[in-house]
């Protein structure tokens, strides 16, 4: 599951989550905030003559009801989740891709087509990846740090920066007791809000954005991060050590939809072909940070940002049942009142 990006963003124009309504001279881009540099938007603007009306959401959940609400309209593109992409298609909220007019869809990279969430491509176009990783300062801990399971060793004391989203977090410590990170079983998931509780004293913060500055500071030593975080941390000390973690991975991926009641769906489909112009998404992912998931850019973009190998894919937070999430929910606040 990826998460809102901590990067400062000059908008021409940013609205609030509040519903909004385009022209056909603009497009309403509803996302998380920094997930564009503005000179990528306004070069759409001034090669089509369509604005780009930036809003922005917190949640994915917040998206979901803003766009339910407005019965899939309102909004021209929109950037989510792979997990909550699930549900819009579910819910008939996206609109099939039309490839009359996005003719770059084949610069797509296949390893991140055919998810669940849309098995057939046929409403999504990714829009990055991620594998959130520790990173850590080696002048700072005295371990070997192979995997989760080294996050409760003693030595890291008060010492460790997580993230907040508390299905990842309860997902990789499910891997670290052997299980997958979509786990329902009731009683297995009671399990892994123990272990939770056993890392609370290690914990110095839990927060989403920029969660790498605490390693940066030396407030931590240790730190559970998304990949745009962890690419900012090795830029600015490329000493630190990231971590693959040996108990397995936990893998996310970013879609674009057009909903299916969009405005402007002419112009919303023309955005999202300019995005997969090479040139133009290597822009985007040097900026963002995330995983370069256009083919046709990999030899335009940072090295860093592209996947070398398919096997370093991990299992991605999925959906569960309601009864899972609530008890997901439940070891989450008992976690977080432990780490207070």
């Amino acid at each position: 599951m990826l998460k809102t990006i901590g990067l400062a963003l000059a908008l021409s124009t940013v609205l609030s989550a509040a519903s909004v309504s385009a022209s056909p001279s603009e497009i309403v881009l509803y996302t998380w905030e920094g997930m564009f540099p503005q000179e990528v938007l306004d070069g759409f603007t001034a090669e089509t003559g369509i604005k780009v009306i930036y809003s922005n959401f917190d949640l994915n959940e917040t998206m979901l009801e803003k766009l339910a609400m407005a019965k899939g309209g309102d909004y021209d593109v929109v950037i989510a989740d792979d997990y909550i992409l699930e549900q819009v298609v579910a819910e008939g909220l996206a609109s099939p891709v039309d490839t009359d007019v996005v003719t770059n869809f084949g610069n797509i990279n296949p390893l991140y087509q055919g998810q669940f969430y849309d098995p057939e491509n046929l409403y999504t176009v990714p829009y990055g990846a991620g594998i959130p990783l520790i990173v850590y300062d080696p002048d700072l801990v005295d371990i070997d740090i192979k995997g989760y399971n080294d996050l409760w060793d003693p030595s890291l004391l008060d010492s460790v920066a997580l993230t907040a989203n508390y299905r990842v977090i309860a997902g990789i410590t499910n891997l670290a007791l052997g299980k997958s990170m979509n786990e329902e079983d009731i009683s297995s998931i009671e399990e892994t809000g123990e272990k939770l509780i056993a890392l609370a004293p290690n914990v110095r913060l839990i927060q989403d954005d920029n969660t790498q500055n605490a390693l940066l500071n030396g407030e931590a030593s240790v730190a559970f991060l998304y990949t745009s975080q962890v690419t900012t941390a090795l830029q600015e000390n490329p000493e630190l050590k990231v971590v693959y973690p040996e108990e397995g991975l936990g893998f996310g991926i970013m879609g674009m939809f057009v909903p299916s009641m969009a405005p402007n769906k002419d112009g919303a489909f023309a955005f999202v072909n300019y995005i997969l112009r090479p040139e133009i998404s290597a822009q985007c992912f040097n900026y963002i940070g995330y995983y370069n998931t256009n083919k046709a850019a990999d030899s335009l973009v940072d090295e860093n940002l592209v996947v070398p190998d398919s096997d370093i894919h991990g299992e991605i937070i999925r959906n569960v049942s309601l009864e899972a999430e609530e008890a997901y929910s439940r070891i989450w606040t008992a976690f977080k009142d432990a780490c207070d």
